[in-house]
Parts: structure tokens; sequence; C-alpha cells
């Protein structure tokens, strides 16, 4: 949401900006409203109360809820998927349905809602094993198990003990996929399809892509690997056909649509679809973007032609994380050294206390450089990390390296 409001701010269009609940660097572009991004009826009470011209939903769980319909309602524009089109990233078994009967390559895949039917469904697969929680888990709902006995475990958690908050009551167990996984995303309005440059996202929590799954670990654009041929194809077998189906079915998708895509052997599968600008591909991919932001949106919107202009620069972010993330992230401890950092610096986990910037999130900033090439980008971006002195953050020391 920091990479979008940073953005946005950039438009000559936008003379207010305004952000709910926003955080301590969104604070330093517009005005932010003390707010849960849940209470439709408080936003919608706002964009009418300012006139607001324009509301770009960034969040998952609004979209879910309904914000967008909500605001569109009130008779204001809103950019974003409306309920039953962002249920494609609110329900991992509704998105794997609608994927196979549209003939949209994906990985194959089952379907639970009960514990001792999913651990009889893990015999049907090989290892790794892909398990998914249906709902909304902040990034967290994926797992890689590499044998039965920790397939059963998850499954436990998830279904049983209830570890991610109901998202888990129902599961989808799909084919582990083996390949180059790298992220497209697009603007749409269900008809016209406008595709970004490419990004490459790091999920997993330790270098060498070890540990558990993240909501991303740091990511850098564009991924050379990923050619215009390759990105034609990824258009026109996954992302435009997926477009052209939510039309087909009464469901037209407005807003950013996420393609989490595998290079593999026989072709490009889906890994998942999201409703919102990806994270932290977001952060990688909007610095890179020289035409206006808002303009793309708005003619996006207004079914006019959509200029996207882009710099050849390549950007390279890497997160700071918790201590303990992803089980669990800390709060309250004092970050230092955020202005001395010669490139960009979103906040994803922040606050502003009367000591200074702390801690209050998994994921807290992003650090973000462009450079001519990935590895001088990368060398700067971690020379600038060391700037950022917190006694209770970590981050990954190979973002990109391995595609250099």
């Amino acid at each position: 949401e920091h990479a979008i409001a940073y953005k946005l701010k950039q438009s000559p269009k936008v003379s207010e900006l305004y952000a709910i609940p926003g955080n301590p660097g969104i604070a330093s572009l517009g005005t932010c409203v003390p707010g849960s991004v849940e209470d439709n009826e408080f936003i919608v009470d706002f964009v009418q109360k300012n006139q607001i011209d324009l509301t770009v939903i960034g969040p998952e769980v609004p979209l879910c809820n309904g914000l967008a319909d909500d605001i569109e309602k009130a008779g204001y524009k809103a950019f974003g998927p409306q309920k039953k089109a962002a249920t494609l990233e609110g329900s991992k078994a509704f998105s794997k349905d609608f994927m196979i009967r549209h003939h949209i390559p994906t990985a194959k895949y089952v379907e639970v809602t009960d514990f001792e039917k999913a651990c009889k469904e893990v015999d049907h697969f090989d290892f790794p094993l892909v398990i998914k929680a249906d709902g909304l888990a902040a990034g967290k709902g994926v797992v890689i198990v590499e044998n039965k006995e920790d397939a059963i475990s998850t499954l436990k958690e998830m279904m049983v003990d209830g570890a991610l908050d109901g998202a888990g009551s129902k599961v989808v167990l799909e084919e582990f996929l083996t390949g180059f996984e790298c992220s497209l995303l697009c603007f749409t309005d269900g008809k016209t399809i406008v595709p970004m440059v490419s990004a490459k996202d790091h999920k997993q929590i330790f270098d060498g892509n070890k540990g558990p799954n993240t909501g991303g670990m740091g990511s850098y654009s564009p991924v050379k690997k990923i050619t215009s041929e390759i990105i034609d194809e990824a258009m026109n077998e996954i992302m435009k056909p997926m477009a052209s189906a939510m039309v087909k079915e009464g469901v037209p998708f407005t807003g950013f649509l996420y393609g989490g895509l595998m290079l593999t052997e026989k072709g490009i599968k889906t890994i998942e679809f999201n409703a919102r600008f990806g994270d932290p591909e977001a952060e990688v991919i909007l610095p890179r973007l020289e035409s206006d932001f808002v303009q793309a949106i708005l003619d996006l919107m207004d079914n006019k032609p959509v200029e996207l202009k882009w710099t050849d620069k390549v950007s390279h972010g890497v997160v700071l994380a918790s201590t303990n993330y992803p089980a669990s992230s800390t709060k309250g401890s004092l970050i230092t050294g955020v202005d001395d950092v010669d490139g960009l610096v979103f906040h994803m986990g922040t606050k502003m206390t009367d000591e200074g910037l702390v801690t209050d999130g998994g994921r807290v900033l992003m650090v973000v450089t462009l450079e001519d090439d990935l590895q001088t980008a990368f060398d700067h971006t971690y020379k600038e990390l060391e700037k950022i002195q917190c006694k209770d953050l970590f981050h990954r020391n190979d973002i990109g390296k391995k595609d250099m």
C-alpha cells in the first residue's frame, strides 16, 4: 500500500491523498486517517464526505468484503474487483475449480473439508506436496511438505487446531510444480487486459529458498528469463482467458489481476491468482513505471487505451522482517537509520511512537534500489540495508542472486 500511495502521489492529477489507516511511510505522502480497512460503512462515509474521486483498494480483505461494491453503489469510483470477482483470491478452491473448468493450465488438485478424508487423499499425491488453506491467511496459508508425516501434521494444524483462524477449515491439496517461478501483474477491466513488467518474488524465509513460506522476503524486476515471448504466452494462455472467462460467468474483474506462474517443462502453469497488486512485487514494479499511474487507472475504467511506459533500470528490493516471522511478529522494537538510506524504503509493519519508529508486524520494511543491472542493484540494496538498525529485524541475503 505504501508503494501504491507513492506512485499515486506522483500523478499531477492528485491534489489530495488519504490512506485508511496508512502507516508512517504513507504519512509523508498524504493524510493518514485512523480506521479499519474492514469497516466498509466508515470508508464509504469518508468517501462521500470528502468527495473522493478515486479509491484504490490495496489489501485483499476489504476486496473480499465487498468494499468496491459498496463504494460504487454510493456513486463513486473504486479501483478493485467486486466481492464475487475477489473470490478468485478469497477461496483457493473456487480459484482452482474455475481454472479447471475454463482450461487454464494449473496443477492437479483436490479440495477437502474433512480431516480424515484429507489424510487419505494425501496418498494420491507425490512429494513434495502443496497444502493450501482455502481462505485468506495473509500469505501464510501455503505449506510445502516433504513427507506424509509432515502432511498430516500440517492438515491437523489447519483443519483441527484452527491455526489460521478458520482459513484452513477447507483445504486444497495440490501437485507440486517444478520450474522457474515468477509473477505477472495486469491492469484489467475484464475486457482490456494490459500486462506490467515481470517480477520475481522470494517466498521462503531463509537463504537458498529454505524454510516455510512467507508473504514474500524480497523481489526484483525485470526478470531476464521472462522474455517478451514468454509474457505473450502467459497472456494468451492464462491471463486473457481468465479475464474473459470471468466476464462470461458474470463476475467481470476490474483491478490488478496477479498471476503467480511457473515455467515448467510442459509449458507455463498457474500457481495462483491474487485479486490485488502483489506484495512484494508492487515495491519493485511501481518504481519502474514512468507513465502516470492514475491516468492508466482512469483510462482503463473509462474504456480508453492504456499506455504504460517503463524505465529500463532494474529494481531490487529486500524485506526486513521481525524475528520469528512467519510464526510470530514483534511490536515496539526501536528502528533507526531509515532516513539515512539512499534508495526507497517502503513501510509494511511500522508504527510511530514518542520514542521513534518501531516494529509493528511480521514484515516491517522493504529497501528498494534502481540501477542499470541486477548485480549493481543487488549490491546497492544490501549496502543500504546495513544503515537500518533494529535488534529484532532480519533479512535474506540472496534476493535475486541465483538469477544474476
